[in-house]
């Protein structure tokens, strides 16, 4: 026993030491910010990630999803009520379903830094018989931020951090979709499951009187990387969410990173005009529509999503980006017909990334979803080189989350695309049969330009496994556009066919590339 408490005190003493050094290190930086907490990451990456075991009190573990639910921060206990700032932050209680702690510090206006507690009086509990005397601290499952953002008598939810690395915001008149994510990592291509970062500490910087910004600091980690990120969070009719971030991948790792995602984004598609849902009387089921993409070339691809009866991965290589997003261009009600979910109101998240990220390609991940309660759809960028253990990887971006103005080419883009035969004749039937058609309308100024006789035409193309069968362009008067019918056959049925296609007038490109694939489920 003697022995055994000599090597533990002997630890311990090592441990005080090794965090004197790393604090009188981060002491020499001078001031408070990104600096220390990438000095605070890089440290960690050097180490085997050290999980903190699960100490949840058996009544809260045993909650179900109903009864977390019911547990609700006191607004009056909010961060920042007191002195009426304009921004104020709330927290979220751990359970089940988010068991590991996350600890949230405030930056004060002097640097210094104040660790905020768990208070159980802090929580409303609800219906829940549990009583939380005698607890311990349990930190926060997560945080959101609050700002007056439709109107000044009432600060509503701006941007929430929940979950892993996952975090989602609104601009005004917007209603939660899509989420974002810090880091993305093995979500394709890997052998082994997914591997999922998770911010386990926040800094959070007191705004001033009268801000419209507030700037959050956060620490990622997971058993291949760590990360130290800046967030700029910028209200308005589209919130601004500016990312810096250093990720450093950890030293004697074993399975090396298949697919490291930058600026991830994680949406949910069940059905649209493309892939209509039968049995559903909604039109369309989805956070977002489409995957958009504007290459440093000048080239704007256009990716309508699918709910396909399998997982594809696709990617658009590129010499470098200008942007990528998912969106949800259709923004009408008729087009969902769903008063309660309304995802006409879904934000579209916009990447526009800060200086030259180089060449990689933006990966689109599609999986099969039996309903909308699952998120089966990913975008993130994938850069051509992963750092070395140790080496910092930097990069900085703007994440737009947009709403009835979201990110658009300046030309012309499609509005709808659809899939179907219309009427034919019994005698084409033979000919038409192994065939898809695809109806595709674009609408911009480049369009609203042009006498409704131009010579548009439609300029298609597929992969060795499909062959064009058709290819027009004509105006559309009811709608004022113009619209794309394109069929094509696969060779072979059992396989996908990449297609591409675009509007010309003379030798201008007037349109988005609209690329598609054909699922072999869709013939």
């Amino acid at each position: 026993m003697a022995l055994f408490l000599a090597v533990r005190l002997r630890a311990r003493c090592l441990l005080l030491v090794a965090g004197w050094l790393f604090a009188a290190k981060l002491a020499l930086a001078q001031s408070w910010g990104l600096e220390w907490v990438a000095e605070l990451a890089r440290s960690r990456a050097a180490q085997p990630l050290q999980t903190p075991a699960s100490d949840l009190p058996p009544t809260l573990a045993a909650l179900d999803y109903d009864g977390l639910r019911d547990i609700r921060f006191r607004p009056d206990r909010a961060l920042w009520r007191d002195a009426a700032l304009p921004f104020e932050t709330m927290f979220f209680h751990r359970g089940r379903y988010h068991p590991q702690p996350v600890r949230v510090h405030e930056v004060l206006e002097n640097g210094q830094l104040r660790t905020i507690p768990w208070r159980s009086g802090d929580y409303d509990y609800g219906r829940n018989t549990i009583s939380p005397q005698g607890w311990p601290d349990l930190g926060h499952a997560g945080l959101r931020v609050h700002y007056p953002l439709n109107n000044t008598a009432y600060k509503d939810e701006l941007i929430v951090f929940l979950g892993a690395s996952y975090f989602r915001a609104l601009g005004a008149g917007q209603q939660y979709g899509l989420s974002a994510r810090g880091l993305a990592i093995d979500t394709a291509g890997a052998s082994g499951p997914e591997e999922f970062p998770r911010f386990t500490e926040f800094w959070i910087q007191r705004p001033q009187p009268g801000a419209t910004e507030l700037v959050l600091y956060a620490l990622l980690e997971s058993p291949r990387a760590t990360g130290a990120y800046r967030f700029v969070v910028r209200p308005g009719k589209s919130t601004v969410v500016e990312v810096t971030a250093r990720v450093f991948l950890r030293a004697g790792v074993t399975q090396p990173i298949a697919t490291l995602g930058i600026a991830p984004l994680t949406s949910m598609f069940l059905a649209g005009e493309n892939q209509p849902r039968p049995g559903d009387f909604r039109p369309e089921v989805h956070d977002s529509d489409g995957l958009l993409v504007e290459s440093s070339t000048g080239e704007w691809l256009w990716r309508p999503l699918q709910n396909p009866d399998e997982p594809v991965v696709t990617s658009f290589s590129v010499p470098g980006v200008r942007g990528f997003g998912l969106m949800q261009r259709d923004r009408a009600f008729a087009s969902y017909e769903d008063t309660e979910a309304r995802y006409e109101r879904r934000p579209s998240a916009w990447v526009r990334p800060i200086g030259d990220w180089g060449p990689g390609r933006v990966e689109l991940l599609q999986l099969p979803t039996p309903d909308e309660t699952h998120d089966n759809i990913a975008a993130y960028w994938v850069p051509a080189r992963l750092p070395a253990p140790g080496e910092a990887i930097s990069f900085a971006y703007e994440l737009h989350w947009q709403g009835d103005e979201p990110q658009r080419p300046a030309g012309a883009w499609a509005v709808q695309s659809r899939r179907g035969l219309g009427y034919h004749r019994a005698e084409q039937a033979a000919e038409l049969a192994g065939q898809v058609q695809y109806v595709v309308d674009f609408a911009g100024p480049a369009l609203d330009a042009l006498p409704s006789n131009a010579l548009v035409r439609a300029v298609a193309s597929s992969d060795a496994n499909g062959r064009i069968e058709q290819q027009l362009a004509y105006f559309n008067p009811a709608s004022r556009s113009w619209r794309m019918t394109l069929r094509v056959r696969p060779v072979d049925p059992a396989k996908p066919v990449e297609l591409r296609a675009f509007l010309q007038h003379g030798n201008e490109t007037l349109s988005e590339t609209w690329t598609y694939i054909v699922l072999p489920d869709a013939h």
